[in-house]
């Protein structure tokens, strides 16, 4: 039991450390790999250089986005960070875009 009593701690730390780090990394890991597995076209999206588009084609290893009218990109899967919301309306002209607001002159 003497030989035990020094190991104690260490181990508690290092249980203390699983449960409040390491499993809710690798819950979070396993959430984005679901995620980024279900897209499909018409998912609207933020990839992690703050993009937003509207996926428009999807492949193994990228995706198509349509970022603005008639302007689409090309972006790895695993870079997107956000599911803003599933089966967006793309219109030939584009995505549906909210109108921009214009400053008035005194």
């Amino acid at each position: 039991m003497q030989q035990i009593m020094p190991f104690l701690p260490i181990a508690l730390i290092f249980l203390v450390m699983y449960f409040m780090v390491i499993r809710p990394q690798s819950k979070k890991a396993k959430e984005h790999q679901n995620m980024v597995a279900g897209l499909k076209k018409g998912d609207k999206i933020v990839t992690s250089g703050g993009l937003i588009g509207v996926i428009t084609q999807v492949n193994e290893t990228e995706l198509e986005l349509q970022v603005a009218t008639g302007v689409r990109v090309f972006v790895a899967r695993n870079m997107v960070i956000n599911l803003v919301s599933k089966d967006v309306a793309v219109a030939e002209s584009g995505p549906i875009t909210k109108p921009k607001k214009t400053l008035k002159k005194k």
